[in-house]
């Protein structure tokens, strides 16, 4: 027989979750803190496809806006965790179980902020196909190439003004963040969403997670620490001013960067859209290896 998921009543007149099919199964929302090390543990044996929400986790805990969704946890018969996800504006999924998937799936559609289903190119296919009505196709909205550094550059030329921002240095680390979206999405955030855009990039900076480098009062590169766990630091942001590209700066900096999170973690990783040929380039003369891929997929409704 069916077994109704255990969720938590949803907010704001959201429907409940549909029944699972799997009776040996059950999904429930994550908001217990003495979770969190059996989660964390579960997300870190596949770290590459799972550092977003394990860095969201050890930022924010379960239960915050700015995770901008809700965790779950999917659990089989004998209690044992099968499945997380994160079901809201990004949707993420890690399992290995086909009905943790299905079950998702299904509380993704009950979901009514659920946006954008992203990760690892099968397991958004599998995703896709419990989620969609048959033969409906996807909208394929980005693909991204991961680049790992696994093994620090050795000690070269050091970089003694690489640190982390100030927030007297906001309007300079706005400016780089905002020209680098509007050179790879067409979209200039400084007119789009000013108020929230600079929020986002104060916290960052907030939470020391800006590094910059000033060469004579300009701001020559600048990198962003996304999500940080013993496996990885995800970088995001990365940034060499127009003037200063081809001269070796941005490599030095990356490379500066791996040397001073080594201790610390296992590797070094970002994402870089799969057109971007010039930055798969310097990404690999600055030591990287691509080790994935990702994908991110438009969960559209007919309503």
């Amino acid at each position: 027989m069916a077994l109704l998921t255990r969720l938590r009543p949803f907010e704001r007149g959201e429907t409940p979750l549909p029944s699972a099919t799997d009776s040996s199964l059950t999904i429930h929302a994550l908001k217990d803190k003495g979770d969190e090390p059996e989660v964390l543990a579960f997300l870190a044996e596949r770290y590459r496809q799972t550092f977003f929400m394990a860095g969201l986790i050890r930022d924010n805990g379960f239960e915050s806006p700015l995770n901008r969704g809700t965790f779950y946890a999917c659990r089989d018969a004998q209690g044992r965790l099968v499945g997380v996800a994160l079901i809201g504006h990004f949707t993420l999924v890690e399992t290995q179980s086909e009905e943790a998937l299905a079950a998702f799936a299904r509380c993704a559609k009950a979901h009514p902020f659920a946006d954008v289903i992203a990760g690892d190119p099968e397991s958004v296919e599998r995703f896709w196909h419990h989620y969609a009505p048959a033969g409906r196709a996807a909208d394929l909205a980005s693909r991204k190439l991961l680049f790992e550094l696994r093994e620090p550059a050795a000690a070269g030329e050091a970089v003694p003004g690489l640190r982390r921002a100030t927030l007297a240095e906001l309007p300079q680390v706005m400016e780089a963040q905002a020209l680098m979206l509007y050179e790879e999405k067409g979209v200039n955030p400084l007119a789009s969403d000013p108020d929230g855009f600079r929020q986002r990039c104060a916290r960052r900076i907030e939470q020391g997670r800006v590094w910059v480098w000033f060469r004579r009062g300009r701001l020559i590169f600048k990198a962003d620490v996304m999500a940080e766990t013993p496996e990885t630091v995800y970088l995001e942001g990365v940034y060499v001013s127009p003037e200063a590209r081809g001269k070796g700066f941005g490599r030095r900096c990356v490379a500066q960067l791996g040397r001073h999170f080594a201790a610390r973690t296992r590797s070094l990783c970002l994402l870089v859209n799969e057109q971007n040929k010039r930055a798969h380039a310097f990404y690999e003369k600055s030591g990287f290896s691509l080790t994935g891929y990702y994908e991110a997929l438009y969960l559209q409704r007919s309503h």
